[in-house]
């Protein structure tokens, strides 16, 4: 069976400037399954792309490759000053 957190990994990997900070936290529910990206703040842009184009190209090819697993994704691309703001209680 096809690993999505595998393969979301390795397609975000090379469009950043930091991919050792590349993190996939994945949680099923049956057969969906959520995954929630975690890239360096000055990555957020270029996992995004102009207009959310690159995020949806990416979620675009999640999607076939769940598909083929048997599989529903949904990917979420989570904004690190978001979490330290809640960390910090604003």
């Amino acid at each position: 069976m096809i690993e999505l957190k595998e393969v979301l990994t390795e397609i975000v990997k090379p469009l950043v400037a930091s991919p050792d900070q590349v993190t996939v936290k994945k949680t099923f529910s049956g057969n969906d399954v959520l995954l929630e990206l975690y890239v360096a703040p000055d990555d957020m842009g270029k996992v995004i792309g102009r207009h959310g184009r690159i995020a949806k190209a990416i979620r675009t090819v999640m999607k076939a490759a769940a598909v083929s697993a048997g599989l529903r994704v949904r990917i979420d691309i989570i904004d690190p000053d978001e979490i330290k703001k809640s960390d910090i209680g604003q």
